[in-house]
């Protein structure tokens, strides 16, 4: 992709997301957002991706005003049918939601939002990934919950480390979205608003 013109500012502290702009060959700094992720129960998860990563674009936006940049947030959701799952809040709650998405094809949900602090001009768009897990046993999700994997993970899983072997398949979107970041889209979209007018 051609060189960005304005800096970069990466709206998140989750290191999964960084690696993966850093492999994309950017650029960046970081500023964590901090916003109210509350939405009504009835938003659709595609939706509520978006609105969440906007949210968190715009938190750190206000905080950068002075400067011209682009900063890029993101959001992902796990999505059982309509039932959203997020962060897992303990051990408790991690080990239900390993057990509503145990043998399911569910979705993974990534919003991106990238935007210009020059204008608060802004391009945002979401990948969706159908992930097909297999049967997991009780063994099997008290074991992964006991390992702390789970922590700060959509779902309460990580593809990219050990719950891989609980997914049989991937459709649509790519691996990079079940990370936390589709890295084409985020490229596309920071690429559309630099040049931008």
């Amino acid at each position: 992709m051609p060189a960005l013109a304005r800096p970069l500012v990466l709206a998140s502290a989750s290191p999964r997301r960084r690696e993966l702009l850093e492999r994309a060959g950017l650029a960046f700094t970081i500023e964590v957002s901090s916003v109210d992720e509350g939405l009504h129960p009835l938003t659709p998860p595609e939706e509520a991706a978006l609105e969440l990563a906007e949210r968190k674009a715009r938190a750190v936006a206000r905080r950068l005003v002075s400067r011209d940049v682009l900063v890029l947030a993101a959001d992902t959701i796990v999505a059982v049918g309509e039932r959203m799952l997020g962060k897992a809040a303990d051990e408790r709650e991690a080990g239900e939601m390993l057990h509503a998405l145990s043998g399911t094809r569910h979705r993974v949900i990534t919003g991106v939002c990238a935007l210009r602090t020059r204008d608060f001009a802004l391009s945002r768009g979401f990948e969706r990934t159908f992930v097909t897990m297999r049967a997991i046993t009780e063994p099997e999700i008290a074991a992964y919950v006991a390992s702390g994997e789970w922590k700060d993970k959509a779902g309460a899983y990580a593809i990219q480390e050990t719950a891989d072997r609980f997914v049989t398949s991937l459709e649509e979107g790519g691996f990079d979205n079940v990370v936390g970041l589709p890295v084409e889209l985020s490229l596309r979209l920071l690429t559309e608003l630099d040049q931008r007018g």
